[in-house]
């Protein structure tokens, strides 16, 4: 049986390419440049009703780093609530404190309010200061899985953290590999870390379907989309 692979889009054709080429599930995003932000009711919305697969949207309020103040806070609660009314299966968001540790008071707060959606802690795990600790606290916070690529840009890069948190987790959590995934390195990390999921968004571009561009603006309307052959290749290779 195949492993799941998670595809990550940024719209909701994208998504609809994505669940067509064979992935199962999508990670539902908005921002590519600021890593990711929350997607908004329509967005939500629509693709929910286009597509039967998983959706986990991002409930992200902003770019930057990933600590929260308690308007933001309470902005990702809002999110989280309206993801379980329009019938999502779970949701990704990750929070730390100053310090680079995993703010486990409000992970663990979200992770219940979230319940029974799964809760995915997204690559600000790659920003924590102390992997190995912070993968015990967010198991004890209750998530499901961990989205990381071991600390460093790329998740081949960092496959030997990668491989450790496996080791630790120890089926405790699920660790997913991601950035960087593709059909070249997928069987060879499968291989080495012993992960049982994969997370990738096989990210191209399309150009803008616009018959006129205003020479004067230096702009580029090439639009987020993903590569259904590569999408196929990986899956035929978990």
């Amino acid at each position: 049986m195949s492993l799941p692979l998670e595809i990550c889009v940024f719209n909701t054709a994208t998504a609809i390419e994505a669940a067509n080429a064979g992935a199962d599930r999508i990670e539902l995003c908005e921002n590519y440049a600021n890593g990711g932000t929350t997607p908004s009711y329509g967005y939500l919305k629509t693709t929910r009703e286009k597509l039967s697969i998983p959706i986990f949207p991002m409930i992200r309020p902003r770019g930057g780093d990933y600590y929260h103040s308690d308007e933001e806070l309470e902005i990702i609660r809002k999110d989280i609530l309206l993801c379980k009314e329009l019938g999502f299966e779970g949701v990704v968001f990750g929070l730390l404190r100053k310090d680079g540790t995993i703010d486990a008071d409000n992970t663990a707060r979200l992770t219940e309010l979230a319940y029974p959606l799964d809760v995915t802690f997204h690559r600000a795990f790659d920003r924590c200061k102390d992997p190995l600790q912070a993968l015990e606290t967010i198991i004890e916070c209750g998530c499901t899985r961990i989205l990381t690529s071991g600390q460093q840009p790329k998740a081949p890069d960092g496959k030997e953290l990668i491989k450790q948190l496996v080791d630790q987790a120890d089926g405790r959590i699920i660790i997913m590999p991601g950035s960087g995934i593709n059909s070249n390195n997928i069987a060879a990390m499968k291989a080495y870390t012993g992960a049982l999921e994969f997370h990738t968004s096989a990210r191209i571009l399309i150009p803008s379907l616009s018959e006129y561009m205003n020479p004067a603006m230096s702009e580029d309307f090439s639009r987020d989309f993903t590569n259904a052959d590569e999408i196929r290749k990986i899956k035929n290779l978990l």
